[in-house]
């Protein structure tokens, strides 16, 4: 099944891995802080696509169970976050 259905359904995941990787390049070339920032956004705002989207629309981020799916997310995203925030220059 490559539909059009399929295809549409993998939004959430583009969006996410976008700002994810938007934040790599930041942090690549630019200021390292604000690159790991944009990243925890990234993961932080998967765990929100994946909150509010139907199992069925949320396409590639469902992995296991809603509940679990979004406390991973939401966890390593503020993990992520806080050691960015945390580490000294």
């Amino acid at each position: 099944m490559t539909g059009k259905a399929e295809r549409r359904s993998e939004w959430p995941l583009v969006l996410s891995g976008l700002v994810a990787l938007t934040g790599l390049v930041t942090l690549t070339f630019y200021d390292w802080r604000n690159g790991v920032l944009i990243f925890a956004g990234g993961v932080l705002l998967a765990a929100l696509l994946r909150l509010s989207l139907s199992d069925a629309a949320a396409g590639l981020l469902r992995v296991r169970g809603r509940m679990f799916d979004i406390a991973l997310l939401a966890g390593v995203g503020a993990a992520i976050g806080l050691l960015g925030l945390i580490v000294p220059n």
